[in-house]
């Protein structure tokens, strides 16, 4: 796949620069195609079409919401119509495995058009108060302008959504900068956009490296950073925006607790999804998932023989098979991190009871085996840093009010989840764990529900109609 051009206010035009990127696949660590890699002035002509279709009240900002709606729905459609490539495309650059890709890079972004596309429809933008001094308060929701999104590989699809459904149900343009690592999806984004009918300039969709996202980011035309990646990124973006007082949404790494009570049901048959979905979704790549496993010292070998079996079990293979469950890591770069981490768990004294290297039916591609350390202290490296990769630690604890202690010691507060046959006992658990994000008995990012972290798992969040909220700006009239 070939691509020599940029999708810029509503058209295809060629780039400034020459440089180009070559997506990998991951498990041949063969070439997938390359695209043009984006420098400064494509930035600027993709934030000057934003801009300027952002400032004609006859285009998508001026318009109702309702009139916005019918063309976000287009857009679903079109996303739908597409779905068999977007998650061959999306598991062929990353290493997710087809059938994850299948629900989360498909489905769940038109699922997100759909619902912003219903709750702009529904949802007030003028509202009259009558004032405690005298007179009415008219209060109006604008939308707050150009946005520049900067997308991360792991789910680039949905997390594309997370920023560009709400933007443009609030009337916002945008500016998509797609991680080098997976351009290709984002192509057919475009392609989609385009055979929607989104007006000129609303959408641009410019793949680029760091520096060109560093540009992105102070660039004067631009309203509001939306970004999701990792923490030292993100600090480093809140730093300009802070600058610059430009509103910003990060959405950064996580380090959750899957808390085993000492009644959780531990039948594979029965949780097994749920614990897939909570733990090592996407190879482990995910932000959200527990990768500290707390486990009751009352049933601690117990919990630790059943994640052994249940990481044990899972298939891994190529990321285009059907029935694989643990796909490549996505570069070669992250294969070595992970390594490096469970070299270091090792070190430490942690006892490895299945995983901990390469698959041996696998010599070639970026493979980790789903890895299980057992006897891990909370303090230890590989409780405190974000692996991103298929490795948990099971780390023991005396009662209760112990597990909240471990769960909330840490820098992350993003996801997290309760194990237990008492659904009323795990709720009571979770409002005392400091985290944005928690689930019992299961964990899935769900449209209508705020999503993002505490402490240095993020600012701001995405989702629900809290994020079409980060999308307004307020002002007040006094009448």
């Amino acid at each position: 796949m070939f691509y020599d051009r940029f999708f810029i206010d509503g058209t295809w035009v060629s780039p400034a620069g020459t440089d180009i990127i070559v997506p990998i696949d991951p498990s041949t660590e063969q070439p997938l195609g390359q695209v043009p890699e984006a420098v400064e002035a494509d930035m600027d002509a993709a934030v000057t079409a934003a801009r300027r279709a952002f400032d004609d009240p006859r285009t998508w900002s001026g318009w109702e919401p309702s009139e916005r709606s019918v063309v976000m729905r287009r857009l679903a459609d079109e996303i739908d119509a597409r779905a068999e490539e977007f998650q061959q495309r999306v598991s062929s650059q990353n290493g997710m495995p087809v059938a994850v890709a299948a629900q989360l890079e498909t489905g769940y972004p038109s699922a997100i058009l759909r619902y912003y596309a219903d709750l702009v429809s529904e949802t007030e933008t003028r509202q009259i108060r009558q004032g405690m001094f005298g007179g009415e308060i008219e209060v109006r929701k604008h939308p707050i302008g150009v946005v520049a999104a900067i997308v991360p590989w792991n789910f680039p699809q949905a997390l594309t959504m997370f920023k560009l459904a709400p933007a443009l149900a609030a009337g916002c343009t945008i500016v998509i900068k797609p991680s080098p690592e997976t351009v290709l999806d984002a192509y057919l984004l475009a392609e989609a956009v385009e055979a929607a009918g989104v007006p000129a300039g609303v959408v641009n969709i410019v793949p680029g490296g760091r520096e060109a996202g560093s540009y992105l980011v102070s660039h004067p035309k631009v309203d509001k950073v939306a970004f999701t990646g990792s923490t030292a990124a993100g600090k480093k973006i809140g730093e300009v925006c802070g600058r610059l007082l430009r509103p910003v949404t990060l959405e950064l790494g996580g380090k959750s607790a899957a808390i085993v009570l000492d009644d959780a049901e531990l039948d594979l048959n029965e949780i097994g999804e749920g614990l897939f979905t909570s733990t090592l979704l996407n190879n482990g790549q995910t932000c959200f998932i527990g990768t500290r496993v707390l486990a009751p010292k009352s049933r601690y070998e117990e919990v630790v023989d059943a994640f052994t079996a249940f990481a044990g079990s899972l298939k891994v293979g190529s990321a285009s098979s059907p029935d694989t469950q643990i796909g490549p890591l996505a570069t070669a770069r992250q294969r070595d991190k992970v390594q490096s981490y469970i070299e270091q768990g090792r070190n430490a004294g942690g006892r490895i009871t299945v995983g901990g290297g390469r698959p041996e039916h696998l010599d070639v591609g970026f493979f980790v085996e789903p890895t299980v350390f057992a006897d891990v202290d909370n303090n230890a490296v590989i409780a405190r840093e974000e692996i991103f990769g298929p490795v948990l630690s099971v780390i023991p604890y005396n009662d209760e009010d112990q597990a909240i202690q471990i769960a909330n010691d840490s820098e992350f507060g993003l996801g997290g989840t309760i194990w237990t046959s008492d659904p009323a006992r795990g709720a009571a658990l979770a409002r005392r764990v400091e985290t944005g994000t928690i689930g019992v008995n299961r964990y899935i990012p769900d449209p209508a529900a705020p999503f993002g972290g505490v402490k240095n798992s993020g600012l701001g969040r995405e989702l629900g109609p809290e994020g079409l909220t980060s999308y307004q700006q307020t002002q007040t009239i006094y009448l």
